[in-house]
């Protein structure tokens, strides 16, 4: 079977953005360059390897064992020529990572300082909702994922790196402000949550439970931003990560309540399958991550 990198390549990015057309722009060629290597691909595995249903192009069940083959193939070609970089003294490569929008709150700043040490790495970020973070880590599409609910139905290696503590929050000057409240104090009041299958919102929901609370539900938002306008506007109260917050919530027009039991305490995980070898960038990233984490979090506390 005569195939090449660049057919490999073409093919995946088929995969990813589930048309020609976007491959196309994604690896910078010409419509009929794709078409042309994807007829001479589909030619060499002898099987189609996608279908047009709409306006949408789909895998066959052909075209997910290459893709996944393909992902293992250029993987490994990846962790070797970071490895050969490695050996003439060089740090060239590319780290891609995954990670739910809650954690875009944060990871960009850590990434600024692992970029300032290692200029040359090349970083590809995919900022999804946990969803979509779970469904790359499935395939295995990325170098490492951040999440603070890590999926139990995988195998997994797990990290954690750095509190995520959750609190619930309400407008400024809220009657509740500055008193200590139990849920019960809150029955009266209309919540505004993130969407269902969220971090947020698991960890949100399993602590309901526990407490035999059920919020009056008013909104389900799957933005932390537009969690935050609606609660200022006075919409409702809200349970966020503290990371989504300024370290002085009133310039968002906000108060966190005191309400036992809160914040709810939960952590930012690294996660990667269970037996995944980490390329050379992969690895020296998880332990920049470990160490920067702790210091940004404690600059963070005291207001510096």
């Amino acid at each position: 079977m005569n195939t090449t990198f660049r057919q490999l390549r073409l093919f995946l990015a088929l995969a990813e953005h589930g048309s020609v057309t976007g491959a196309a722009k994604a690896c910078h060629v010409t419509q009929p360059t794709v078409s042309m290597q994807l007829r001479e691909l589909a030619d060499a595995v002898g099987l189609p390897l996608y279908e047009q249903i709409g306006k949408r192009l789909h895998l066959t069940e052909a075209g997910e064992a290459l893709a996944a083959t393909a992902r293992a193939m250029l993987d490994e070609w990846m962790e070797f020529e970071q490895a050969i970089n490695a050996m003439k003294g060089l740090e060239q490569g590319r780290l891609r990572v995954a990670l739910v929008s809650t954690a875009k709150y944060f990871v960009p700043r850590l990434l600024g300082s692992f970029c300032t040490k290692h200029p040359n790495i090349e970083i590809a970020l995919e900022i999804l909702n946990r969803d979509g973070v779970v469904a790359r880590l499935r395939e295995n599409r990325d170098d490492l994922y951040i999440m603070s609910m890590p999926p139990e139905s995988l195998d997994l290696e797990q990290h954690a790196f750095l509190h995520n503590p959750l609190v619930l929050i309400a407008p400024a000057g809220h009657r509740l402000e500055g008193r200590h409240l139990e849920l019960t104090d809150l029955l009266a009041e209309r919540f505004i949550l993130r969407e269902r299958g969220s971090g947020t919102r698991l960890a949100c929901d399993a602590h309901f439970a526990r407490s035999a609370f059920v919020p009056a539900v008013r909104l389900e938002l799957g933005s932390n931003e537009a969690i935050k306008q609606a609660v200022s506007g006075g919409l409702g109260l809200a349970v966020i990560s503290r990371h989504a917050l300024p370290a002085r919530p009133e310039e968002d027009q906000l108060t966190i309540l005191d309400v036992t039991g809160f914040p709810l305490q939960s952590h930012w995980f690294t996660l990667y399958p269970r037996g995944k070898k980490l390329s050379p960038i992969a690895a020296v990233f998880l332990e920049h991550l470990k160490r920067s984490a702790c210091e940004w979090s404690e600059r963070r506390e005291s207001g510096v």
